[in-house]
């Protein structure tokens, strides 16, 4: 395993119940800001390995990128059960929901 796939499984496992992260800012913590397709694949292969909660990560517009039906269904089932909210085009604001490691502490934001 490279220390890059270390440092993203490290964070992913980090977001907390209620927040999310996208690939590209997973990237960035783990050291590689261009490396969102790298987090894809990592997530793609070892979420299950590893217990990885991949239903927290989403695309850049805050949106679920998986193209699977059931596959979706299921991560908005999931970020919904932890309280995460969708506006009404199926997009979660990440201002409020935004999980920055930098600042684990940060509460989420008033409504």
């Amino acid at each position: 395993m490279t220390p890059f796939t270390a440092k993203v499984i490290d964070v992913i496992r980090s977001i907390p119940e209620g927040r999310v992260m996208t690939y590209g800012s997973i990237a960035r913590a783990a050291g590689s800001p261009r490396g969102a397709r790298q987090v894809v694949r990592v997530l793609h292969a070892m979420s299950r390995k590893h217990r990885l909660p991949w239903h927290r990560v989403v695309n850049a517009q805050g949106r679920i990128a998986l193209a699977e039906d059931e596959a979706a269904t299921l991560q908005r089932l999931y970020l919904l059960g932890e309280g995460v909210e969708f506006d009404s085009q199926g997009a979660i604001d990440l201002e409020r929901y935004l999980y920055r490691p930098e600042r684990p502490e940060e509460p989420l934001p008033p409504e």
